[in-house]
């Protein structure tokens, strides 16, 4: 096939031609041929073009028999994840061994060896997330304290905030059934008892001022001056905490699963916002550093956040094992891989940028600093973004 291109080259042949020849040699070098049986016809399904060996010189279409069969499905798809040869574990060695190797390569250009970042950032983020969620089933590890028993303490402290509530509202039967409850002592009273009659029961914000129903705050809004009443920013807040209390007063173990597992969910988001935030950090610590753009930055974060999936499945495997066995030496790896991590990061600023050990530390602490202010900003705004969607 080189030579035969080689030949068209040197016939003068149009540029499309040349293109899927080199296209043809490359695949051929850098990928695993398929498995699957050579057509004996000689027209190519892609184009129809007359062909002269197992590739199509005008499209590149390999030319095989079209059926595939199952276990040729499962191959095909593996080695597309993995581009279809070694890349993928060499890529995966050289980034958990060589500390900052990886993004000073392919910024030398040298990438045809490696997987390329943004694929391996993909694939890998999906392994992460998709463990995550399948099994540490993080929904369920919700505990609120409205199970719990009131001491008698508590239980005299509430009995005297309901008859308080009582001078107020003598006809309320739900504090009057409370009332009765709270002073049987043969009886035990939980927290989520007093959830629904208590003026200051369950309670997720503080912004509604005690209005029960959005009527109720409507009605006093309108009964004030429109100078008096609420901005449009607070007129907001306020119906959303109304809102959401009550959605919690009602089922706060529901609603808090279901806050939780749509904040949960939007965490790939996140971490894919916070990507170019990182990379922003990176560019103003080497500011100086003019050989560096920004894109170059962009991908040793790439990197350092594959490195950290990795670390953080490590993570969940040892502490499942712990959970399942007991032993305290997966305890001590989960410390292990939380000390490797920072110090990896160190290790790759020195070798990707090339300073010195005492400069590297003082921008490996700025960047962890920052870096973290810039993930708790997007942590709240994500967090807000859940809230407004409850």
């Amino acid at each position: 096939m080189e030579i035969y291109c080689s030949k068209i080259v040197e016939l003068g042949r149009n540029e499309k031609q040349i293109r899927a020849c080199i296209f043809v040699v490359i695949f051929k070098k850098n990928f695993t041929l398929s498995h699957t049986a050579e057509r004996k016809e000689k027209d190519c399904l892609n184009c129809g073009a007359i062909l002269h060996g197992r590739y199509c010189h005008i499209c590149g279409q390999e030319n095989i028999i079209p059926r595939e069969t199952f276990w040729g499905l499962v191959t095909h798809f593996f080695y597309d994840i993995t581009h279809f040869d070694s890349k993928f574990f060499t890529t995966l060695k050289d980034l958990l061994f060589r500390p900052g190797f990886l993004p000073r390569e392919f910024i030398k250009g040298r990438r045809v060896s490696y997987l390329h970042p943004v694929r391996m950032y993909m694939f890998t983020s999906a392994i992460f997330f998709l463990i995550f969620f399948s099994f540490k089933n993080p929904e369920e590890s919700i505990k609120l304290n409205v199970d719990n028993v009131l001491t008698k303490t508590e239980r005299k402290a509430a009995i005297a905030e309901i008859q308080a509530e009582l001078v107020k509202n003598p006809n309320d039967q739900d504090l009057v059934s409370v009332l009765k409850l709270l002073n049987d002592s043969t009886r035990a009273v939980k927290q989520i008892d007093l959830i629904k009659v208590k003026e200051n029961g369950f309670r997720v914000t503080k912004l509604d001022n005690n209005y029960r129903s959005l009527d109720e705050y409507d009605s006093v809004q309108k009964k004030l001056k429109p100078s008096a009443r609420d901005n449009w920013i607070r007129h907001t807040l306020i119906k959303k905490g109304i809102e959401i209390n009550n959605k919690f007063r009602n089922d706060p173990r529901g609603e808090a699963k279901k806050f939780l597992g749509g904040f949960l969910h939007k965490l790939p988001y996140l971490l894919f916002l916070s990507l170019p935030f990182f990379a922003a950090i990176l560019k103003l610590l080497y500011i100086r550093r003019k050989q560096f753009y920004y894109a170059d930055h962009g991908i040793f974060s790439i990197h350092h956040y594959i490195f950290s999936f990795i670390i953080l499945l490590f993570v969940f495997a040892f502490g499942s094992v712990k959970e399942i066995t007991g032993w305290s030496l997966m305890s001590f790896l989960v410390g292990l891989m939380f000390f490797i991590w920072p110090v990896y990061l160190y290790i790759a600023m020195r070798k990707f940028y090339r300073q010195g050990w005492f400069k590297t530390l003082v921008k490996f602490l700025l960047l962890n600093l920052l870096g973290f202010i810039s993930l708790l900003l997007l942590f709240l705004f994500f967090f807000l973004i859940s809230v407004f969607q409850l």
